[in-house]
């Protein structure tokens, strides 16, 4: 079943590359009395991920600031040296956290998994993009197969 608005976050652990290696980072650290915008997408260093998704946000952390988000974090199913690698690669910064969900646990959770195998991708999570405040889904924007529109930074930045 699929997370939907007013659903609560499911409980999982994360990981986030830090000094020293790869730290976990729970889902209550993340969430819990916190306005959050996570967005999600199939890989890192992938196409429209790389060229859109992950820049939108880091060019908007301001503007997501300013509508009193406390956290940016971007999520794949993918290693915490990738995404941290990738992060340092698109200048994410302190502007967007970098989150690996490494067996995609959380993804499953979510119900908001993807079948890549037939690009050799194996299991990934759908591209979304969600609002979550003190842990409850207040908005939530799925993207169809190959588009690239709802979970943009500037459609969810309307959204706030």
């Amino acid at each position: 079943m699929t997370i939907k608005v007013g659903d609560k976050i499911p409980q999982a652990t994360l990981m986030r590359m830090k000094e020293g290696g790869p730290k976990p980072v729970t889902t209550s650290e993340l969430f819990d009395g916190k306005k959050v915008v996570v967005f999600a997408l199939p890989g890192a260093f992938t196409p429209t991920c790389s060229a859109k998704h992950l820049p939108g946000f880091i060019q908007n952390a301001a503007a997501f600031k300013a509508k009193g988000v406390d956290t940016i974090a971007c999520l794949s199913v993918n290693d915490a040296f990738v995404m941290g690698a990738w992060g340092e690669n698109q200048g994410a910064g302190d502007k967007v956290v970098m989150l690996a969900d490494g067996n995609g646990d959380f993804t499953r959770q979510l119900g908001l998994e993807m079948d890549a195998t037939k690009f050799g991708m194996g299991m990934r999570s759908k591209r979304y993009a969600m609002v979550v405040d003190n842990g409850v889904v207040k908005a939530l924007n799925v993207e169809e197969p190959g588009a690239f529109s709802v979970s943009s930074a500037e459609h969810v930045l309307q959204q706030l």
